[in-house]
């Protein structure tokens, strides 16, 4: 028994030290791969770094993770991210800065004020392309430049010009807190022709315009919404049932952007004395409004940069008037037979009440004081009459006595 309790022993102890020296042998093999294996990334890393400074093409980087490259044909993210920085760092160093450039959305939300008009923004903007000659009316020969290519050339000089008179009469419109109405039909123009109304507080218009909308307001507009604002552009409540009776309104300034499609506008426009603002290409009439602009109406840019333009200028003339309001000052003439809100027509009807009462009161003694009259009247002029008859009595009695006798 004591020697098989020995042996036992032994071969437990010779099993932990077999196992010890397997584990450390094993331990320091997997270190060593590990560090080989970490050795070897860094070197493909560095030679990968020297490749991509020399090479014309990318090469593909390995994921830290997964120690594979990337795919390029499933993530074309990845592709066209690096294809960007590699033109960034071949190509970066040569060529010119190009600032600033042109961004379409620039225009509608960020619109250049009348004092950015230059001749440089008309002529990015297609401005003084016009169309062909074939097409031309001799009315507008005063706006034309010259022929290039059978096309004639507006003069950007004029089209400056006439832009900013356009801008000037917006801004005092807006000032005097007229009515401006803003119309583009044309597809495209809807943007551009709400923005400008916004920022002038007007109307818009880019649909199809009803014919008699001016003319024949009452019936075509009569059941539009309409509402009574004071000097701050404030709402003020309680005339809803004064404005139901009152007649349509009217715009009191029209700024159209493409004239020869809204020829029937223009026309009820010039019937009831509203002045209107158009853009008058080489084949259109500059005599059908009365503030025309010679630019290019097919350009959308040239359309949103004018009606961006005219919106700024507006909203110039509304700040001008509302600073004035704040001091007291009232660039307006208000509406004086609109009356007043529902508790002051009360307390005018207790007024002509009590003036009323006061009327009344007069009367009755006017009326009493005529019967005091009367009765003194008939007793100091009824013996006189009832004498005079007795008279007259007296003098047909004679006569009739002395014609007796003579007969």
């Amino acid at each position: 028994m004591i020697i098989r309790r020995s042996l036992i022993r032994q071969n437990r102890l010779l099993r932990t030290s077999l196992l010890g020296t397997y584990t450390r042998s094993f331990a320091s093999e997997v270190d060593t791969l590990e560090a080989a294996v970490g050795n070897s990334l860094k070197e493909t890393q560095s030679i990968e770094s020297l490749i991509q400074e020399h090479a014309t093409t990318p090469v593909p980087r390995i994921d830290g993770t997964t120690h594979r490259t990337f795919d390029w044909k499933t993530d074309q993210t990845v592709r066209k991210y690096l294809a960007v920085q590699h033109q960034k760092q071949t190509s970066g160093r040569y060529g010119t800065d190009i600032a600033p450039h042109y961004q379409p959305h620039q225009l509608l939300s960020n619109p250049p004020s009348p004092s950015q008009i230059t001749l440089e923004l008309l002529l990015a903007s297609q401005s003084h392309l016009g169309h062909s000659t074939s097409l031309w009316n001799p009315m507008n020969s005063r706006y034309i430049f010259g022929i290039r290519q059978g096309i004639h050339i507006i003069s950007l000089d004029v089209t400056a010009s006439h832009l900013r008179r356009a801008c000037r009469v917006v801004s005092g419109v807006a000032q005097r807190a007229g009515l401006i109405l803003f119309v583009g039909t044309r597809p495209g123009q809807d943007r551009c022709v709400v923005n400008a109304a916004k920022l002038v507080g007007g109307c818009h218009l880019f649909g199809r315009w009803i014919p008699g909308s001016i003319t024949n307001g009452n019936q075509i507009l009569g059941l539009c919404a309409k509402k009574v604002v004071d000097e701050h552009d404030n709402e003020v409540p309680g005339h809803d049932e004064r404005l139901g009776d009152m007649p349509a309104l009217r715009p009191d300034l029209v700024v159209c952007l493409n004239p020869l499609e809204n020829w029937v506008m223009l026309h009820e426009c010039a019937l009831n004395d509203i002045p209107t603002i158009g853009i008058i290409d080489t084949d259109a009439d500059p005599t059908w409004v009365t503030y025309p602009i010679p630019a290019n109406d097919d350009s959308l840019r040239c359309v949103q940069v004018i009606a961006g333009v005219l919106g700024k200028a507006g909203e110039e003339g509304l700040m001008r008037r509302r600073e004035s309001a704040k001091q007291g000052v009232i660039t307006f003439n208000p509406v004086e037979d609109l009356g007043g809100n529902e508790e002051e027509e009360e307390e005018e009807d207790d007024d002509d009440d009590g003036d009323d009462d006061d009327t009344d009161q007069l009367m009755v003694e006017l009326l009493s004081l005529d019967k005091e009259n009367d009765h003194l009247f008939e007793n100091d002029e009824a013996p006189v009459e009832e004498k005079d008859m007795e008279e007259e009595d007296e003098e047909d009695v004679d006569e009739e006595e002395k014609d007796k006798e003579e007969s």
